[in-house]
């Protein structure tokens, strides 16, 4: 039975959902370190392989052509096997990709393993999205996505705490195996843990009944034919279009702006980069606890996700005059801002599929999302890499990303006006 925490209804019920979301935070923070040494590493490694903007930007292209498929196609998995064995199986993939890296020395080596990172990765949101579906009521959906995706975060800012001493005693292709080693004792972890609710030994009766307290939703398997017919499947799919290439745009060039921009390289770093994640994380959580506690006291899960994602859409725009800021930590406070705000909206945005979907259908509709997500990386590490080829500033870069949280919300709000449960007609 699980350790007993007290509700604010005053009914005793355990936490074991929040060992859920730890498992799930850790496997984030290992994600994000495995997704963010190449762009920690970029500069130097664009002096010895001798790659161009346009180059990094087509390892880029590769990593985001393989996330976008997987994505979808382990949203399927994920409602066919189970997240259990899904999760387990995509994370093995993408921990033998970010191995394959110290093998590399051509620029077709790195977008072979970027390849095999991406197929992996890809199965990490839609596996994290549908275990919270499986272990919270709506009510809680947006709090416990912020928490675990703060691991994204806290895997940026342990990037630069431990690659450059990685890097600089044993070099780079060893950095590479031994943060791959050192996460696989996160597997069995999983394995031995996680269950859905019904078939947990550790979950009490209380908990149970908590976590199964909204109204009980279809068991049908729902075909993605059927799911592209539903406009709520968009609203979510475009709205991940929009943002997600800003978040990849910030962790795959941002080292590269703070270089080019302000002058540091792969010694200083780090200060800049925890600040700018660690705002992140505190972005994340708020965006999550925010909605929530709108709920609590009383707002319509529309109006309280929308609300939420608003005050973060207007928190990114002042990111388009990053470029213009003279002094690093003005730099670093707007960006972080920018960051903070797109965990937050992002916390939101995740919840849309479980707040409008039966569960059976959370992670296909997360894998057609994160599709769109991924081909609109694909189309950002493009304009990148061309913008910074012709013109060689990131104004362009940052006024896109200024303006992508707004557009989001206004086609989330066409697409979904009330965020109620869809009705999924043969």
């Amino acid at each position: 039975m699980g350790s007993e925490t007290t509700e604010t209804n005053g009914v005793r019920v355990g936490m074991v959902r929040w060992i859920v979301v730890a498992l799930l935070f850790t496997a984030m923070v290992i994600n994000y370190v495995d997704r963010g040494m190449l762009g920690f590493l970029k500069s130097d490694l664009s002096k010895e392989f001798g790659w161009s903007e346009t180059d990094y930007a087509d390892i880029v292209l590769c990593f985001q052509a393989a996330y976008a498929l997987s994505y979808v196609a382990f949203g399927r998995v994920m409602d066919k096997i189970g997240v259990r064995w899904g999760y387990a199986l995509a994370f093995t993939i993408w921990t033998i990709g970010h191995m394959c890296h110290s093998a590399a020395r051509s620029l077709v080596g790195f977008m072979i393993a970027r390849a095999i990172l991406g197929i992996g990765e890809g199965g990490a949101f839609p596996g994290s999205i549908k275990a919270v579906a499986e272990w919270f009521p709506r009510k809680e959906r947006a709090y416990a996505t912020g928490l675990f995706n703060a691991g994204s975060n806290i895997g940026a800012i342990v990037t630069p705490l431990v690659v450059p001493f990685l890097v600089l005693s044993y070099g780079w292709q060893m950095a590479f195996i031994i943060t791959g080693v050192a996460s696989l004792l996160w597997l069995p972890l999983w394995i031995i843990v996680y269950r859905r609710p019904r078939e947990s030994k550790m979950l009490s009766p209380a908990e149970l009944a908590h976590i199964e307290s909204d109204p009980p939703d279809t068991t049908e398997k729902i075909g993605w034919l059927r799911l592209l017919r539903v406009k709520e499947t968009w609203a979510y799919a475009l709205g991940k279009f929009l943002i997600d290439p800003i978040w990849w745009m910030f962790l795959f060039w941002l080292p590269d702006f703070l270089g080019k921009r302000h002058g540091l390289d792969l010694k200083s770093f780090g200060p800049p980069l925890i600040v700018i994640y660690l705002l992140s994380d505190v972005g994340s959580v708020a965006g999550g606890w925010l909605s929530s506690k709108l709920i609590h006291r009383g707002a319509t899960v529309n109006r309280a996700r929308k609300l939420t994602m608003l005050v973060c859409a207007l928190c990114a725009t002042p990111v388009a005059f990053a470029a213009f800021a003279d002094q690093l930590w003005v730099a670093v406070l707007i960006i972080g801002l920018a960051t903070a705000a797109h965990q937050g909206f992002s916390a939101n945005l995740y919840t849309l599929p479980s707040d409008v979907f039966p569960r059976s259908a959370v992670g296909s509709v997360v894998g057609i999302g994160g599709m769109l997500g991924a081909i609109g990386g694909m189309v950002m590490a493009k304009y990148a890499g061309y913008i910074l080829d012709k013109i060689g500033t990131y104004t362009p870069i940052f006024v896109v990303a200024a303006s992508a949280y707004l557009l989001a919300l206004l086609v989330v709000h066409l697409l979904s006006p009330r965020m109620e449960p869809v009705q999924i007609k043969d």
